[in-house]
C-alpha cells in the first residue's frame, strides 16, 4: 500500500481552511507536506512487510516463558484518528521455534502503526506470535492512554485502558496466566 502524499496535503489544506487558518501564512505554508511526511510514517504498518517479523529459531528444547516487557508504543484511535500511546507486554512459551527478540517490538509496530483500537492491537500481536511460532502459550497485555479521551469528550488526562489476550497455556493453566500477569504488574 501506498500512501498517496497528494491526497494528505490537500486534505491537511482542507483541515486548515475549514478551521480559518491563512494556508499561507509562514508558520503553516509548509504544513500540508509537513504532515503528509509525517503521516506516511505514522500508518507504515500497513507496508510492514511479515518478512520483517518471520524470524524463527530452533528453541533448543526451552520450555519455560519467555517475556518481553516495556514495548512503547504509539498508535492513532480509528474512531477520531487521535493517538493513544502505551506499553505493551507480550510473552510466549515455546514449543519448538522461538522468534528472535528484535521481532516481538517489530510486531507490536507493525498493528500499532495504523488506524487501531486497542483490543484488536492486543488480539493481533497475540494471534501473529502464535500464528509463526505454535507456542504452548501466548499473552499480551496493553496499558495505553488514549488523547480521544483526554483531551476531548470526557477529558479524563489519567485514565489508562488495560487489555489482555491469552492463547494456549496462558489461558488454561491459571498459575501460568498468574506468573504473566505477575511480571508485569
Amino acid at each position: 500500500m501506498v500512501v498517496d502524499k497528494k491526497k494528505l496535503q490537500e486534505a491537511c489544506t482542507l483541515i486548515l481552511e475549514a478551521i480559518g487558518e491563512d494556508v499561507e501564512r509562514e508558520g503553516v505554508r509548509d504544513t500540508p507536506s509537513r504532515f503528509a511526511n509525517a503521516w506516511e510514517e505514522i500508518v507504515e504498518g500497513y507496508r510492514t512487510s511479515d518478512e520483517k517479523i518471520d524470524t524463527v529459531f530452533d528453541g533448543e528444547n526451552y520450555d519455560e516463558m519467555i517475556l518481553v516487557k516495556n514495548i512503547h508504543f504509539h498508535s492513532l484511535c480509528e474512531h477520531h484518528m487521535l493517538p493513544f500511546t502505551g506499553v505493551a507486554h507480550v510473552a510466549y512459551i515455546p514449543r519448538q521455534k522461538i522468534i528472535g527478540l528484535s521481532k516481538i517490538p517489530r510486531i507490536v509496530n507493525k498493528f500499532s502503526k495504523r488506524l487501531q483500537n486497542q483490543e484488536r492491537l492486543t488480539m493481533e500481536i497475540a494471534d501473529k506470535l502464535e500464528s509463526l511460532l505454535h507456542a504452548k502459550g501466548v499473552a499480551v497485555k496493553i496499558s495505553a492512554s488514549h488523547m480521544c479521551m483526554q483531551m476531548r469528550g470526557v477529558k479524563k488526562e489519567d485514565a489508562q485502558m488495560e487489555t489482555t489476550a491469552v492463547r494456549g497455556l496462558f489461558r488454561t493453566d491459571a498459575r501460568t496466566r498468574n506468573e504473566f500477569l505477575q511480571s508485569v504488574s
